[in-house]
């Protein structure tokens, strides 16, 4: 009995049963896997260590794409002339020749699905006017998401000294990249063609193969050079959780997405995602003073979710609101106050609160037709 006991517990000092303990995309040299909503990591390895990012790197060139397209710097049926420099790249191309022309959208396939680095630079050119002004565009954004152990020489990802990320920080280019789901019409897309029905017609295949073969996945990007390895930054969604997985220095592509796949298939069955307040969900009525319209819906500017271990159950959550007066004009995305969110009694983050719509300031004859129907009232 005694032999019997010292086997059992040399099992357990050998095999703890730890999920933290565990390890996952062995293979990698770097990985982490994040729930972005939360921003929760849950599960890394040497996720700082910084290595070439290879083509990966177009995670940030295509979250700046998306920005421009936001603020209206550029248009998707917008025409891209190509220049020689973009013409020149090597490495993976659509094959763009000298002073053609192509919309920002098929353009933007060609960067998406397969990883175009001409692509890449005449979408640059096109927003800054020269590669070398978009790069510091995308250092100016990776400094102002916090990313330390980032910096960028080119938009498109060819090994460049001093050209460099790490894990986590393309997980926080990805988290805001999937920001912008329009991304998806592009990312999940396996096949497509460009210049369809003319002679230079061009096959695009995605090079996330994991796309077509994982049901779920549904982007982002891949990468791979002599010096940074196989590489990819993947995300899918799977009843309504979406997981990021980045892996970095994997040998080859079969191993590197044999290793996502494995990382899913262990987050979706250890883990699942509890929606608290929805962003649209009403939280309160709020005057607005001198405001065309008298009263405002106040939300969330976000969706305030909880990523939990299925073993260990679901949270006890609370909040308590508090908006500020509200004084017209005012804008949706305007911070009007603040929701705190409490688990058993305890606060664990505040989220800042909304309008759910613009409203106007009104003139005075509005406002003086507004007091008579009140004296009258």
């Amino acid at each position: 009995m005694k032999k019997l006991c010292c086997i059992l517990l040399t099992l357990v000092v050998l095999f703890p049963f730890n999920i933290k303990a565990m390890e996952l995309a062995t293979s990698a040299s770097s990985v982490i896997v994040m729930e972005p909503t939360t921003g929760e990591i849950i599960y890394e390895r040497n996720s700082h260590e910084r290595r070439h990012p290879a083509s990966m790197t177009k995670i940030m060139t295509m979250l700046l794409v998306m920005e421009a397209i936001e603020k209206d710097i550029i248009k998707w049926d917008d025409m891209v002339t190509v220049s020689s420099n973009a013409a020149s790249m090597g490495g993976s191309q659509i094959l763009l020749e000298t002073n053609e022309q192509m919309s920002v959208y098929d353009m933007f396939k060609g960067l998406a699905i397969a990883s175009g680095n001409d692509a890449a630079v005449a979408l640059a050119e096109k927003i800054a006017g020269t590669e070398e002004m978009f790069v510091k565009m995308m250092n100016d954004k990776a400094q102002e998401l916090g990313l330390q152990d980032t910096n960028f020489k080119n938009s498109h990802g060819l090994d460049e000294a001093n050209h460099y990320s790490s894990a986590y920080d393309m997980a926080i280019m990805a988290k805001e990249l999937v920001k912008h789901e329009k991304i998806f019409e592009f990312t999940s897309i396996y096949e497509d063609y460009l210049r369809k029905d003319t002679d230079r017609s061009f096959w695009l295949v995605n090079t996330n193969k994991l796309v077509r073969f994982y049901k779920g996945v549904d982007g982002l990007k891949t990468g791979y050079t002599s010096e940074a390895g196989f590489c990819i930054t993947a995300t899918a969604n799977i009843n309504n959780m979406r997981i990021i997985t980045v892996v970095m220095g994997e040998p080859d592509s079969d191993t590197r997405n044999k290793d996502v796949s494995s990382v899913f298939d262990y987050v979706y069955a250890q883990y699942g995602l509890q929606k608290i307040v929805d962003k649209e969900t009403i939280l309160e009525e709020k005057l607005v003073e001198k405001g065309k319209k008298e009263y405002v819906e106040i939300v969330a500017k976000e969706d305030i979710t909880d990523l939990y271990n299925k073993n260990e159950g679901v949270g006890n959550f609370t909040y308590d609101i508090q908006v500020e007066n509200i004084k017209a004009p005012i804008s949706k995305g305007d911070v009007v106050g603040q929701l705190t969110l409490k688990e058993d009694g305890n606060i664990i983050k505040t989220i800042d609160l909304t309008v759910k719509e613009d409203i106007k300031k009104a003139n005075i004859f509005e406002l003086y037709l507004r007091y008579l129907k009140q004296i009258f009232n």
